[in-house]
C-alpha cells in the first residue's frame, strides 16, 4: 500500500515529464526525495562562463545517476546542496521497511520518473539495407522478419541456459539492442545473441522471397548512455531509450557499413571470470567459443557445427582498422568483421571485406 501511494505522489512531482526525481531517502513518516526540471541538468552541465567547472558538474551528475538512487539522510541534504536545490518531503501512511526489497522496488520506481547513466553496457544495432524504398507492405514484412530472428536468438539460447533480457527501440530502418542486464556476463551474452541472430537472418534470406527477408548491415559496439523510460499518454512505462555514447557511435559506425557488413567499435572491457582489459577481438573469439560449446544448438534444422573468422577480420591477427571521416568529418575507426558459419555441412559466408 505504501509503493502505491508513494508512486502516486512520485507520478505528480514528475508532472508529465517536466520534471525528474533524482535520488531519495528515508524519514521518519515518509520519503525525501530531490526533484528538478527536466532542463535542469544541462544547465548545470552546461559549459557557461558563470559554471566554474562543468566537467566535474557532469562527472557528479552522471555518479549521481548511476547505480541505486537510494542515499542516505544526511547524504540527501548534501546533494541537495551542491546542486541548490530543497528536498522535497513525500507524506505516507505507512512507513515502508528499511530492507533491501524494499529499497529495490522504491529504487525501480524512481527511477521510472528519472533518468539513468549507465557507464558500460554492450548494444548492437541493426540497420536494414534500401529499407525506405520497399512498399510499405514489404518493410512490414522486414521488421517482422527480423525481429523473429532476435525471438528466435533468444529462444535457442534460453534453451542452451543463457538468457539474453534483450531490450529495444527502433531507428526507422532497424533496431538498437541492448541486454537490459549489467555486467561481463550479460555484455559478451549479447554479443553471442547478435552473431546468432545474423546467422538466423541468412538462413531467412536463403530460404525467402525478394523483400521479405531484410538484408542487414550492423554494427555493435561497449560504451556508456543515458537510459530514459518511454512514456505512453501521462504515464511512464517500463520500457525505455537509450542515448549516449555508445548509440551515438553505432550511428556513425553504421554510415560505412556495406550491405551484409558487421563492423565493431574499437572497445577494451572484462570478459567473465577476467580482471583483465580484453580487446573487441577477444570479445569475438569469447562468443564464437560460447556458441560453439552449444551442443544442442541449432539453426534452420541445421546444427552449428563450426564457425571460424575470416582473416582479415576482427577475431584474428590480420584485422585491419578501418578508417574514415564521418558525416560530420570527424575522424572514426571501426573493424570489420567476417565469418563462416558451418550448420551441418553447409557453409555459410557472413560480412563483407573493406576494400
Amino acid at each position: 500500500m505504501a509503493l502505491e501511494q508513494l508512486e502516486a505522489t512520485l507520478q505528480k512531482q514528475w508532472r508529465l515529464g517536466q520534471s525528474l526525481v533524482l535520488c531519495w531517502a528515508y524519514d521518519p513518516s515518509g520519503l525525501l526525495t530531490l526533484v528538478v526540471p527536466h532542463y535542469f541538468l544541462g544547465n548545470f552541465t552546461a559549459p557557461e562562463e558563470h559554471v566554474s567547472d562543468p566537467l566535474a558538474n557532469e562527472a557528479f551528475v552522471r555518479d549521481l545517476l548511476s547505480g541505486s538512487r537510494h542515499k542516505g539522510h544526511k547524504e540527501i541534504f548534501e546533494i541537495a546542496a551542491r546542486l541548490g536545490v530543497a528536498p522535497s518531503f513525500i507524506k505516507l501512511d505507512l512507513a515502508p521497511a528499511d530492507d533491501e526489497a524494499t529499497i529495490l522496488a522504491i529504487d525501480e520506481l524512481v527511477k521510472r520518473y528519472s533518468v539513468a547513466h549507465v557507464e558500460e553496457r554492450a548494444v548492437a544495432l541493426f540497420d536494414i539495407v534500401d529499407f525506405s524504398l520497399f512498399r510499405p507492405f514489404e518493410q512490414a514484412s522486414q521488421l517482422n522478419s527480423l525481429s523473429y530472428s532476435m525471438n528466435s536468438a533468444y529462444s535457442k539460447l534460453k534453451r542452451e541456459g543463457v538468457e539474453v533480457n534483450f531490450a529495444r527501440t527502433t531507428t526507422g530502418d532497424g533496431y538498437y539492442v541492448w541486454n537490459r542486464d549489467l555486467g561481463a556476463f550479460p555484455n559478451v551474452d549479447l554479443l553471442t545473441f547478435f552473431l546468432l541472430v545474423l546467422i538466423d537472418n541468412a538462413v531467412a534470406r536463403e530460404k525467402s522471397q525478394a523483400g521479405t527477408v531484410p538484408v542487414l548491415r550492423s554494427a555493435f559496439h561497449l560504451g556508456s548512455h543515458y537510459e530514459l523510460s518511454q512514456a505512453e499518454g501521462i504515464n511512464p512505462t517500463v520500457f525505455s531509450y537509450i542515448v549516449g555514447d555508445v548509440t551515438i557511435r553505432l550511428a556513425r559506425l553504421i554510415e560505412q557499413v556495406p550491405p551484409c557488413g558487421i563492423h565493431f567499435g574499437q572497445f577494451s572491457s572484462c570478459l567473465p571470470e577476467s580482471d583483465a582489459l580484453k580487446t573487441t577481438s577477444d570479445f569475438l573469439n569469447y562468443a564464437r567459443d560460447e556458441l560453439l560449446s552449444m551442443s544442442g544448438l541449432q539453426i534452420g534444422e541445421r546444427q552449428l557445427t563450426a564457425m571460424d573468422f575470416e582473416d582479415w577480420s576482427a577475431g584474428e591477427s590480420h584485422a585491419r582498422t578501418i578508417e574514415f571521416n564521418d558525416k560530420h568529418g570527424l575522424r572514426q575507426q571501426a573493424l570489420s568483421v567476417g565469418f563462416k558459419a558451418v550448420l551441418g555441412d553447409v557453409p555459410l559466408e557472413l560480412g563483407v571485406r573493406n576494400r
